[in-house]
């Protein structure tokens, strides 16, 4: 394996190479100006949404619309969009830090993240000049909000089935659309749809923008759903709505295109957001554990409890760790190319593709962290989290869905490795190299290195060794089931499972390294603590998941090898969980919030 890194990483690299700490982005690096920006946001949420939550779950009328209004009026709808279409023209990374403050946000945070994403984005990346200049600066500004227009009855993962028919007139000015779609967030509003439909028989969809005032456009009532419920969710109706030509979005049946790129946004956009509801809920959770008594004294005092809140800070802490480090990975990669002379909106697109795996891994750590943290401040609060006057009861709630948004996690899971597997195949990627080596390590004697006392020494070892296991059986599996490993949903969930692992433990021992050469390790020792609880608790995740995956496919001898590399590849040194757990817990308790 590679041991050095000369240029900066390309998607799915983090797999065969190393990355030095000072390459990374880590949230205490924040600058001034991101700080100020991050406040503002604070401060409109904390004024504005947080004390209206129940008004916004009630649908209360025009009241979205406000609120999205007035965060248009502080900067926050364009801090992407370039200053000539009205915006701020901001960072990846700034980008991504509002997005994860309007995160905590409950259904604000979904429509806030419908409309600068996926109903903003696509007229941004794809509108020629005068489609930009039409509608991006009313959308930046909050003037006109945004929805999205993709799944239907019929079409939810399968995107590109979608039955909306486009029938051109015949003297070409115009497109008669006509179809249904359904779980439209932000319909019940919106001024500017995004939608795709197909034109004749072709194969992949086309993409319109259409405005409100168009005949022939109706909307179901609102949805009845298990959360969010402040979001507006309507089926759309389109009736041979008349469509001007240039309304298409960039070239006919290039919609599929514009949906699958947008949604790679989307992916770690909807991570970011996850850290807002996770650090938000855990605040709520430590709260609540200092103020409850039981038996005499604050439940934060016992050990079942303690467990729960320092697991929710070790798990955010990482999925922080990890979601930032793409986020500068992809925002390294736009440079790289606007450097080469693309324009900075195609820069964009292209180098958010060029992580789309990480983006995908992203998505699923992050809603899956987000569900444990609110399941667990429902555990907190006992029979209080239960009852719709505790805030955790609305936090539970509303995360579920961020594992279905965006992709469902299991479609995300199948496409981590399919697009890994792809840019080897391309040559992009180079993994049976490194996956041939692994292959004949298994002969080999393990090493027995005298240990050498620094710190995270064992880490190191052990993120080396659980790269090894993912190419061991992702290139075990490939190589046996060739072809058919598409068909393996099961294999497939397995080895995206140990990658988002071991991408989520190395991000964690990166931030932590970088942190401790800013502020030495002293001051670290809480974050040296959950970095290596989760280091040590997350190699028998990635066992397990390697011995499912292999006996899958392996049998015999091959089997035998392999299960006894997946052993020595995974083994640890025993590592005392509970001490370290305690000292992360009393941390929170005496600042009585997430602190990290």
């Amino acid at each position: 394996m590679e041991t050095s890194q000369k240029t900066a990483l390309k998607g799915g690299e983090f797999l065969i190479k190393e990355t030095d700490p000072q390459d990374v982005f880590i949230p205490e690096e924040w600058d001034e100006e991101q700080n100020m920006i991050a406040q503002t946001c604070h401060d409109f949420m904390e004024a504005e949404v947080f004390s209206r939550l129940d008004e916004i779950d009630s649908l209360k009328e025009g009241l979205m619309e406000s609120l999205l209004t007035q965060a248009g009026e502080l900067g926050m709808l364009g801090i992407s969009v370039p200053e000539q279409y009205g915006g701020f023209g901001k960072d990846f990374a700034t980008s991504m830090l509002v997005t994860e403050i309007t995160g905590a946000g409950h259904a604000f945070a979904v429509a806030f993240s419908a409309h600068t994403g996926i109903g903003t984005l696509p007229i941004l990346y794809y509108g020629n000049e005068e489609q930009k200049q039409k509608y991006v600066p009313k959308l930046a500004s909050g003037e006109w909000k945004a929805c999205y227009c993709l799944t239907e009855p019929g079409s939810g993962s399968d995107a590109n089935s979608g039955k909306t028919k486009a029938v051109p007139t015949e003297d070409g000015k115009l497109h008669l659309i006509t179809g249904q779609k359904m779980w439209i967030t932000n319909s019940g509003f919106a001024d500017v749809f995004i939608v795709f439909a197909k034109i004749d028989d072709d194969e992949n969809l086309s993409a319109f923008i259409l405005e409100k005032g168009m005949e022939g456009i109706s909307l179901n009532p609102e949805e009845k759903k298990m959360g969010i419920k402040g979001s507006s969710t309507r089926q759309v109706f389109f009736n041979n709505v008349k469509v001007p030509a240039e309304n298409m979005l960039t070239k006919r049946g290039e919609g599929f295109k514009i949906a699958l790129n947008i949604l790679n946004i989307g992916r770690i956009k909807l991570a970011g957001a996850a850290l807002g509801g996770c650090k938000r809920a855990i605040t709520h959770s430590v709260r609540y554990a200092n103020e409850r008594e039981q038996f005499g004294r604050p439940i934060s005092k016992y050990g079942a409890i303690r467990y729960k809140l320092a697991e929710q800070a070790i798990q955010t802490y990482v999925g922080e760790a990890a979601t930032y480090r793409v986020s500068k990975n992809i925002e390294d990669a736009i440079k790289s190319l606007e450097a080469e002379g693309l324009d900075h909106q195609k820069a964009t697109l292209k180098g958010v593709e060029q992580f789309a795996a990480e983006a995908a891994m992203m998505k699923v750590l992050g809603s899956e962290i987000l569900d444990y943290v609110v399941d667990e401040a429902v555990q907190v609060y006992g029979g209080m989290g239960y009852s719709a006057e505790s805030p955790v009861e609305r936090a539970y709630r509303d995360a579920r869905i961020n594992r279905i948004f965006e992709g469902t996690n299991e479609i995300n899971r199948l496409l981590t490795v399919d697009m890994l597997l792809k840019k080897a195949m391309k040559g992009e990627l180079d993994l049976m190299g490194p996956a041939k080596k692994v292959a004949d390590e298994l002969f080999d004697i393990p090493d027995f290195d005298d240990p050498t006392g620094e710190l995270f020494e064992d880490e190191d070892k052990y993120i080396k060794n659980f790269k090894k296991v993912i190419l061991m059986v992702a290139g075990s599996a490939a190589q046996k089931l060739m072809m058919q490993l598409a068909k393996e949903q099961e294999i497939l969930t397995n080895i995206a499972d140990i990658a988002t692992w071991t991408y989520a433990a190395e991000s964690a021992l990166l931030r932590t390294k970088k942190l401790i050469s800013l502020k030495g390790e002293e001051a670290c020792s809480n974050q040296i603590a959950m970095t290596k609880v989760y280091i040590y608790d997350v190699a028998d995740k990635i066992n397990k998941a390697a011995k499912d995956a292999l006996t899958a496919f392996a049998e015999g001898d091959e089997l035998r090898v392999q299960l006894m590399g997946v052993k020595r590849f995974t083994k640890t040194t025993p590592t005392n969980t509970k001490t370290l757990r305690q000292q992360i817990t009393q941390k929170l308790i005496d600042e009585n919030k997430y602190c990290f």
